[in-house]
Formats: C-alpha cells, sequence, structure tokens
C-alpha cells in the first residue's frame, strides 16, 4: 500500500513540476486561458464584498427616505446594519477556513455564494408594507449577517483555490489578479446606484413619489445575483486540485509509517526478517486525525506562531485604517463638494452616488493592478511595508492639515492614500496567507487571518464615528497612523514568499524532525 501510494504521489509531483514549469518565457501577468477562467470563477466573491460594501451607505440613506420621511434612522440601527456583513464575515472566514482544509476544496467550494444568493434574496424580499420601520432593518440587518457569512467564506476558499492551482512562479500575481475584483465592485456598485437612480428620476424627483426609492435600493441589491449565478455551477463542479490531494495523501502515508513504527517497538522487533514479515501483512486502515488537533500541533511551533502572528495582525492594523476610511467618506465628499444636503431626496442621492464613482475612481482601482504588475518582481514583503508608510505619510498629512488643504491639495493626497492602500497592504495582507502556509493548513490560516481583518472593520466601523466627535477628526486619522506604522513593524516577522513552496518546507522540517 505503501509503495503503491508513494508512487502514484511521484506521478503526481512529476505532474506539478512539469506544470510549474510550463509558461516560463511568459510575464506573470499574462494569463492562459484557464488562469483566466479560474480567475472569473473565484474573482466574483470578492467582486461581491466590494459591491455589498460599498452600496450599504446609499442603501440604508434610501431607507432613511422610505421608512422615517419625517424623522432620522435610530443610530444604533444604521450602525448595526452597516457592520452586519463585517460581523457575519468574521463566522464565514473561520467557519469555512477550516471546513476547506478538514474536508476539502470540492467539497466546500460553492456552498459560501449559494449562502450569499440566498442571502441576497432574502433581503430583497423586505416586507416594508408589512412590518415597522425598526422591524424592516432588523429583519435586514439578520440577513445581511446571513450574507457576511458567505461573502466571509469566500475569503479563504477562493485564495486557497488560487493558490493551490497557480504556478508558483505566478501564484502572487493570480492572488493579486483575485483581489482586484475588490475595486470593480466598489465601482460598479456605485455605477450601478447611478443608473438605476437615473431611471427612477422622472417618477421620485418630477412626480415627487420619493416612496419609490424602495424599488431602487432592491434593484441595486438585486443586481448582484447576476455574477452570483453566473459562476455558482462551475464552483460546484470545480474538481479537487493535485497540490491538495497530494497533501492529504502524504499526510496518511506518514500516520501509515508511525503506524507501522508504532507496532514493531510495540512488538519488540528488531530483526530484519521479522521486520519483513511484518511489512508483509496487510498495512492497518488508518484513519485521519482530527484536523483542528494537527492545526493546533502545526502552530504550537513558535517559528509557525509567529508567521500567524504576523498575517492576523498586520490585517487587522490595515482594516482599521482602510475601512476606517472607506466606511466613512462623508468627510471626502463634503471636501469635493458632492455631500450637500440641499436639494431633493432624489437630487441628494444622485450627487452622493455620483461622488463615489469619483471616489472608487481616485487611485482605488489602479493601484491593484500597479501590484498585479509588480508583486513578482518587488516581492509581497517590500511592497507590504512601503504600502503601510506610505499609507502613514498621507494620513500623517490629512491629520496635520485637514483644514488647511486646498480641494486640489486634498484630492490628490486621498488619491495617493487609496492608490497605496491597494498597491500596498490590502492586496498584500490577502496574498501572504494563501502563500506562506503549507496547503493542508492553508485555508485554515487565511480564514483566521482574514477574520482579524474583519474584526479590526468591525471596530473602525462601529467606533469611528463616535471618536470623531469625541476627539475630533485629527486625532482618530493620527490612530490611523499609529496603525499603519506598526503594521510595518510587524511586517518584518514574515519571510518572503516569492518563489517559495510552503509544501516543500514542511516536508523539510517533517524529515528533520524524524
Amino acid at each position: 500500500m505503501s509503495g503503491q501510494a508513494g508512487g502514484k504521489e511521484t506521478r503526481q509531483r512529476t505532474a506539478l513540476e512539469e506544470y510549474e514549469q510550463s509558461g516560463e518565457g511568459r510575464p506573470p501577468f499574462i494569463l492562459t486561458y484557464t488562469e483566466v477562467k479560474l480567475l472569473g470563477i473565484a474573482g466574483v466573491g470578492f467582486f461581491l464584498d466590494a459591491y455589498d460594501l460599498f452600496i450599504i451607505n446609499p442603501v440604508s440613506t434610501m431607507l432613511q427616505y422610505r421608512l422615517y420621511p419625517d424623522g432620522t434612522m435610530p443610530a444604533n440601527l444604521q450602525g448595526l446594519l452597516k457592520a452586519s456583513a463585517n460581523i457575519g464575515s468574521v463566522i464565514g472566514q473561520f467557519l469555512f477556513g477550516y471546513c476547506a482544509d478538514a474536508f476539502g476544496r470540492k467539497a466546500i467550494y460553492g456552498k459560501e455564494l449559494m449562502l450569499i444568493i440566498l442571502a441576497t434574496i432574502l433581503c430583497i424580499c423586505t416586507p416594508t408594507n408589512a412590518l415597522s420601520p425598526n422591524g424592516c432593518l432588523i429583519y435586514l440587518t439578520i440577513f445581511r449577517i446571513l450574507l457576511g457569512v458567505g461573502v466571509g467564506g469566500d475569503y479563504p476558499m477562493s485564495a486557497s483555490v488560487t493558490s493551490d492551482r497557480a504556478t508558483i512562479r505566478k501564484r502572487g500575481t493570480m492572488l493579486a489578479y483575485i483581489f482586484a475584483n475588490q475595486g470593480w465592485g466598489s465601482f460598479v456598485g456605485a455605477l450601478m446606484t447611478v443608473i438605476v437612480l437615473a431611471c427612477y428620476k422622472h417618477v421620485m424627483n418630477d412626480e415627487g413619489e420619493t416612496s419609490k426609492v424602495d424599488g431602487v435600493w432592491r434593484i441595486v441589491v438585486g443586481l448582484s445575483l447576476i455574477p452570483a449565478f453566473g459562476t455558482l455551477y462551475q464552483r460546484l463542479t470545480l474538481p479537487e486540485s493535485t497540490r491538495y490531494k497530494r497533501s492529504q495523501e502524504a499526510e496518511l502515508i506518514e500516520q501509515d509509517d508511525l503506524e507501522k513504527e508504532k507496532m514493531r517497538v510495540e512488538s519488540g522487533i528488531h530483526t530484519t526478517q521479522s521486520e519483513s514479515s511484518v511489512d508483509k501483512k496487510p498495512s492497518v486502515p488508518v484513519s485521519k486525525k482530527a484536523h483542528f488537533l494537527e492545526v493546533m500541533k502545526y502552530f504550537s511551533e513558535w517559528r509557525h506562531l509567529k508567521i500567524l502572528i504576523g498575517t492576523c495582525s498586520c490585517w487587522f492594523l490595515l482594516d482599521v485604517a482602510f475601512y476606517g476610511i472607506n466606511l466613512n467618506t462623508s468627510v471626502v465628499l463634503t471636501k469635493i463638494g458632492y455631500a450637500s444636503k440641499a436639494g431633493t431626496p432624489w437630487e441628494i442621492l444622485f450627487k452622493v452616488a455620483t461622488g463615489n464613482i469619483i471616489i472608487t475612481a481616485l487611485g482605488f482601482v489602479p493601484g491593484y493592478y500597479v501590484t498585479v504588475l509588480t508583486i513578482e518582481k518587488l516581492g509581497r514583503k517590500s511592497i507590504q511595508v512601503m504600502g503601510f508608510l506610505m499609507e502613514a505619510l498621507f494620513l500623517g498629512i490629512l491629520a496635520g492639515k485637514s483644514d488647511s488643504l486646498s480641494t486640489a491639495a486634498f484630492i490628490v493626497n486621498f488619491t495617493l492614500l487609496q492608490f497605496f492602500f491597494n498597491f500596498g497592504a490590502n492586496t498584500t495582507t490577502y496574498c501572504y496567507p494563501a502563500e506562506v502556509f503549507p496547503t493542508r493548513y492553508r485555508a485554515f490560516a487565511h480564514g483566521m487571518s482574514a477574520a482579524c481583518g474583519k474584526t479590526g472593520a468591525i471596530i473602525s466601523a462601529l467606533v469611528f464615528n463616535s471618536l470623531t466627535e469625541t476627539i475630533g477628526l485629527p486625532a482618530v486619522l493620527w490612530i490611523f497612523v499609529g496603525c499603519s506604522i506598526l503594521g510595518a513593524a510587524l511586517t518584518f516577522l514574515l519571510p518572503e514568499v516569492a518563489g517559495r513552496d510552503p509544501d516543500v518546507i514542511l516536508a523539510q522540517e517533517q524529515g528533520e524532525q524524524q
């Protein structure tokens, strides 16, 4: 049995080596048809994540006009509504990350997208005529938490599925391409809001039927179902990767050998003849150890734990600043003249949506693609350190000069801040856990790192407004500066992963221990 498994593993290793060497003459950012197809399948989750993150701000304003036409939406319910998807994301990242390693990518992939589809349908079916205004917000919050579980589950799933299939020489490029869909999700979310509002201009603005905004937000939310349904079948039918199957078989062979050694020691058999007779016996079926215990054993070693601390803490610190800025864009909209409260409800909504397109285009999308082009050349570590330090610089300028900057200077500074978020730690914190950990533990480690990031986003979303009122916006921005500098320092816990095969390193470590 061991010989057959070993032969099969050798064949798979040879196939993988041939795959790794394929296309070496092309630049990493030039993709094959198979890679483009994988990009389409795996990138949808990040598109939907950013799309949902963007539209909840205009949707909450629309709900204000629909549910509370003569009053204001309760601040606590509004805050919970906006944070609900991120709360669900933390659950999904832990849950799907663990399950993907324990049960296999094929068994789990696609289930997170089914959750997203179900939750989106339930959200757009909110019975605004049957429930009280507060009841509608509670209903939406519950199903947006479910939506967040699906969106969160996509982080470790798509990262591990992509990393398992990518050649090492362009693994970082593929992951950066996947993550760049976040920028397009934000842009398309803003664009769809503008288009749907334009379609409703006559009935809302000319005829004054503001309640028709109920249809606008349902359409804008429901449009996300198109890409979700478009890739569901491909996800559910995606086969298990060779790299994942090899890691599982190597684990079983290792356990089989340990079991045989244990039998020899317990029997007191040491002679060559006795060993031969033991080897000739049918191999004892080996049950797979509980995956949780394997994970605990692996991360009980400091050399592995410090890397996990590095990926978790850097993602947490990045998201405190990133979401603090991008979930609270009113300051930016005011500065560029798109936050006016004057006019009809339709005019206010349309102006804010137009301003959000401008914000998204200002360095947000370009930063992702500079990372795509340079990640294999510059390396993840240098891009992450540089990104954190440049974020600190431009956040510091905003903190120190926020009142005295001209509109043009503010736009340039904000554009560069967004650019270095994405040509920096926002992309690399996603890539790192998918590249630095072995296949056997990759999805769990990525899910845990992403969950720490979303925790930072939740804290920032819930605390930003109250802190701004208490200590002022400049002081809050200085806190973000401190987070960025600390993130740059903690990056040095991480190794450079360009050209690094974590499965080979794991095999070497196990060989040393034996």
